[in-house]
């Protein structure tokens, strides 16, 4: 069992992660800017408890980063100092609306970048959970999907593809973190397949792996 704190987590993929994670036995806080929010919103899943982000960030073994893309820079400024030797993965895609369906990677050349230089180069960062729909995520189902998991800190991607496990999904590193910007560049990609093929949360999967883990 980790603890976890869900930064964001009254979000829709915040709260099916977390829901997930609390299912599989994990001790779950969420975090709000309203810790009111997190509170009821962790009563409504089962979570441990709730609480402001920079007390949910607060002595975790994990800290999963679930904000928009608007609210990164902020919310990385608030949970900097408090998150210590935690693992923080980060699940922010740089969109920018109204033009949701265009790539558009910030100068840093992605999120990750952005967050490492945030958080500075001590920190445990692992970047995670672009290409997965929140709704897919928020029931019992098998979701058809991989999760591509980037880090630069080899132990810490495992630990996070053993949560994604635990959330009965199929985790697999995708290297360093500067691959990033791949998956977050997807997810534009994934929007517009969305939407021009009728479909409810296109993902991917990857074929022909000998060594992966099995589909689950």
């Amino acid at each position: 069992m980790s603890r976890i704190g869900l930064i964001g987590g009254t979000g829709a993929l915040g709260k099916a992660i977390a829901r997930r994670l609390a299912k599989a036995g994990h001790e779950v806080t969420i975090g709000s800017r309203a810790a009111e929010s997190a509170q009821a919103a962790a009563a409504e899943i089962g979570a441990a408890g709730g609480a402001a982000n920079e007390d949910a960030a607060q002595g975790q073994d994990v800290v999963i980063v679930t904000v928009p893309y608007s609210a990164h820079a902020s919310t990385l400024a608030q949970i900097k100092d408090k998150v210590g030797g935690a693992i923080v993965v980060d699940a922010t895609v740089p969109l920018v609306p109204p033009k949701v369906m265009r790539v558009q990677l910030p100068a840093a050349g992605s999120a990750a970048a952005e967050a490492q230089a945030h958080l500075g180069e001590g920190v445990r960062l692992v970047s995670a959970f672009h290409s997965v729909a929140a709704h897919k995520l928020d029931h019992d189902g098998k979701v058809d999907c991989d999760v591509l998991v980037f880090s630069d800190d080899v132990e810490a991607r495992k630990v996070v593809i053993g949560l994604c496990e635990d959330m009965e999904l199929r985790g697999l590193a995708g290297g360093a973190l500067v691959n990033a910007a791949a998956a977050e560049a997807l997810t534009s990609i994934l929007i517009y397949m969305n939407k021009n093929y009728g479909g409810d949360g296109a993902g991917i999967r990857f074929t022909g792996l000998t060594t992966a883990p099995a589909l689950p």
